[in-house]
């Protein structure tokens, strides 16, 4: 297992033919492409992936908190899939499409507060125990008294997420748990230098595909398709700032002066913001450099991990012994066999779940294989009764 991977540790069916430039959607080997052809790191919009979008409003005693959820599927269980730290719910949109076409359910992928485009009057408050009321009060929301059939499903922080809801019995109707490469022992050890590793990655990017194709090349994400949909719920645009109306006028005549000159050499337009700047106080010149940075590189993180430190521990601490005593059929879903600990290897040997090894995967599983991943959730739901398989889905029982 890499350093990148710990530290980010925080039945089958024709594969769909894959977006143009994307590779397919099975593998997350390096894609070989033809020569002169180019890989697409263009965005791709949600809806080529799910159904629908929904705004779910829930009541509290600050006023109302408002879940952005992706929803696809008319018939069977629910599965409400919840994502890792500083991802999204677009993180699960080609698992989605996979596991749609092989049983009968329904998808509700929900950004967790502080992620995607959810809106919660208290972002910075990311305890297991508030993100977990979170996903009881949006299937309330919902659904009501009479909830359908839910199973959790998710990935690294879902994963805890999932695992701290199912334990509060804050889904009444909770059938099935699943977590993807999540084990406390792993996640544990890793968040000593998950802060290296959050300063390492860039703080801005020039673009949409700017952002995709890093996500690529540094293997955060190994499957460009996944990568095109997803990397949009992990960015955003650059806020403006704010600041004396004097320094205001400047910084804005000068911008717009540089802009005027198109035509004019980097090393011209660099000694001309250098001699406007000259004479004008520190803090105005720092206001330029950083707005100018602003301007070049328009995309920022979504959420600022490093600031959530205080509750990594909450996430992951007990974690194991709460997904074992879960009285529910339960699924755990591995990149690599290296990654479970003691408790749950005790809990493996006595059948206490089922486990499936999926190698070839960086930490984000369910993106870099999503057939896959698609095929062990469809297995575990047949073999369990809690959904029809569809479209000549043929089960393949694991052996673990």
């Amino acid at each position: 297992m890499s350093a990148l991977e710990k530290t980010m540790h925080l039945g089958r069916l024709p594969p769909r033919p894959p977006l143009p430039g994307s590779g397919s959607s099975q593998s997350g080997a390096k894609m070989r492409m033809g020569p002169g052809r180019k890989r697409d790191f263009s965005p791709v919009p949600w809806s080529q992936y799910f159904e629908s979008m929904e705004d779910v409003e829930v009541e509290n005693e600050t006023g109302k908190d408002t879940f952005r959820v992706y929803k696809s599927g008319s018939e069977g269980p629910v599965l409400l899939l919840l994502h890792g730290g500083g991802h999204s719910a677009l993180s699960w949109a080609v698992f989605t499409a996979a596991i749609i076409s092989r049983v009968q359910c329904r998808i509700v992928a929900l950004d967790l507060r502080g992620h995607g485009e959810t809106k919660v009057k208290n972002s910075e408050d990311l305890s297991a125990e508030t993100m977990a009321k979170d996903v009881g009060n949006v299937v309330e929301a919902m659904y009501g008294d009479l909830p359908p059939p839910i199973m959790l499903i998710g990935h690294s922080m879902g994963g805890a997420i999932a695992v701290h809801t199912a334990s509060s019995n804050l889904v009444p109707s909770l059938l099935g748990l699943c977590m993807i490469d999540v084990v406390e022992g792993t996640a544990m050890d890793a968040l000593n230098s998950m802060q290296n590793f959050l300063r390492g990655r860039p703080k801005t990017f020039k673009s949409l595909e700017n952002a995709v194709e890093w996500s690529v090349k540094s293997g955060q994400i190994r499957n460009l398709e996944s990568a095109r949909v997803s990397m949009v719920g992990q960015v955003k645009q650059c806020e403006g700032i704010t600041s004396p109306e004097g320094s205001k006028s400047i910084v804005e005549g000068i911008i717009e002066e540089e802009e005027e000159d198109e035509e004019g050499s980097e090393s011209v337009n660099k000694r001309k913001k250098e001699d406007d700047m000259e004479g004008l106080p520190s803090e105005t010149q720092n206001l330029l450099l950083f707005l100018q940075t602003k301007k070049d590189h328009p995309y920022t993180w979504r959420i600022e991990l490093a600031k959530t430190e205080k509750y990594w521990d909450g996430w992951f601490r007990g974690l194991s012994n709460l997904f074992l005593s879960c009285p529910i059929p339960k699924l755990l879903l591995l990149a690599g066999v290296d990654r479970l600990d003691k408790d749950l290897t005790i809990g493996q040997m006595q059948g206490k779940f089922q486990m499936q090894v999926l190698p070839q995967c960086g930490h984000a599983v369910h993106e870099d294989a999503p057939d896959k991943v698609a095929e062990a959730v469809a297995t575990f739901l047949i073999r369990h009764r809690f959904a029809e398989p569809i479209g000549g889905f043929q089960c393949v029982f694991p052996g673990c």
